[in-house]
């Protein structure tokens, strides 16, 4: 396994701790981090504030890695099932997700996933 592919594994790891010091430890200092449906968070600190809502709303996190693999240029495609327990539920909403990486640090984060179903499955929506 390369070790783009391990670093990518190991972060996806992290997130079940939902320990939001170890998962920033994953980034580069130049990192851009885009949830398509929403404006890209540029930097760390960026990064670590839009991070700070999905860790912070949710008791437990799982990622489901159902696919990953690797580009000849080194760039990480992940296809998962992200889920947060939530108020007491799970939410779960399918995602793809590239990633790239620059001297064993995420440079480049985007993640393909409908907004909208997340939003339906939050506690306290219609």
């Amino acid at each position: 396994m390369s070790e783009n592919l391990e670093i990518v594994r190991r972060f996806i790891g992290a997130w079940r701790r939902n320990d939001l010091d170890e998962i920033m430890s994953f980034f580069g200092e130049d990192c851009v981090y885009h949830n398509m449906p929403i404006a890209p968070a540029r930097g760390l600190e960026a990064t670590r504030s839009m991070l700070k809502g999905f860790s912070a709303m949710a008791r437990e996190v799982e990622w489901v890695l159902h696919q990953i693999a690797e580009s000849a240029g080194g760039v990480v495609l992940t296809e998962r099932t992200d889920r947060f327990e939530i108020g007491g539920r799970w939410v779960e909403v399918p995602v793809m997700g590239s990633f790239e990486l620059r001297g064993g640090k995420i440079t480049a984060w985007r993640d393909y996933f409908d907004l909208a179903q997340f939003q339906r499955q939050l506690p306290g929506a219609g």
